[in-house]
């Protein structure tokens, strides 16, 4: 199909044909996604918590984001590629977000940066465009600010919130960001984003009228058990699968019928 840019996202929007991205981690699932026709792979900080076991995306390092996309640009050499700037990395200053920015582009060969926030980072998010790296926005629940939301929830049900996440989205619109994030959005308010605005919005609990869907490949194959947020559909529940694949290989290592005759080499 070609490698997928910006403008095949954007024509995508243009004629009302959904986006689908998944965010994962490493070489195998992101060839697993190529060959499946998946239009993005955002590589997301949730690594912290989906593939390290820590309890949010905070601890999460900009040297541990570029090796994994390293790994999934291996994998998924033709795809979008989105890489999470984590936390720290970006809002001490525009210059500091330039020169990690810049490092994640130059070293993974990803094709855009993903940041948290709205007016807050608005200048941020203008400064790294005009410097040649696009930008991903994220806003309604965003992970980086757990600390400050205390914990996950819908934003947006609310008059008070609704008119922030405008203000919010319409400041990384005017900075020239072209794709954001909606997580935990009121299905109607994400609607009246995705039809008002020339940007493509990828929604996480967010509807069906965004102009695209991400996922967590752990979660949309059934890996993670350790959460399920209501927005998760798993395909299948890979977790069981793996169990008994694993408990399979352990009794016929015990009974002795692994490895077979076939499975062993000859003098």
């Amino acid at each position: 199909m070609g490698r997928v840019n910006i403008r095949t996202l954007l024509k995508k929007k243009q004629q009302g044909e959904r986006i689908t991205m998944v965010s994962t981690y490493d070489y195998i699932s992101a060839k697993l996604c190529q060959e499946a026709g998946i239009d993005s792979i955002l590589v997301g900080d949730s690594l912290g918590m989906v593939f390290q076991g820590l309890d949010s995306t905070l601890p999460v390092t900009l040297e541990e984001m570029i090796y994994h996309a390293k790994a999934v640009r291996r994998g998924a050499p033709d795809l979008f590629l989105v890489v999470d700037m984590p936390f720290m990395s970006y809002q001490v200053s525009p210059e500091e977000a330039l020169k990690n920015c810049g490092r994640v582009l130059k070293e993974t060969g990803a094709q855009a940066v993903k940041i948290e926030g709205g007016e807050e980072i608005a200048e941020i998010a203008y400064r790294l465009i005009r410097s040649g790296i696009p930008v991903v926005g994220h806003l309604g629940f965003t992970p980086q600010h757990v600390n400050i939301f205390g914990g996950p929830k819908v934003v947006g049900k609310h008059r008070e919130e609704e008119e922030k996440l405008k203000k919010d989205f319409k400041a990384l619109e005017n900075a020239g960001v072209q794709i954001i994030v909606l997580e935990s959005v009121p299905t109607t308010l994400a609607k009246e984003l995705t039809e008002s605005s020339e940007a493509i919005t990828i929604g996480i609990g967010a509807g069906k009228f965004c102009d695209g869907q991400v996922l967590v490949f752990h979660d949309l194959v059934g890996l993670y058990e350790d959460k399920k947020p209501k927005f998760v559909r798993r395909y299948v529940e890979g977790a069981n699968i793996f169990r008994e694949a694993l408990k399979n290989f352990r009794e016929d290592v015990v009974r002795g019928d692994f490895p077979s005759e076939e499975e062993s080499y000859g003098s």
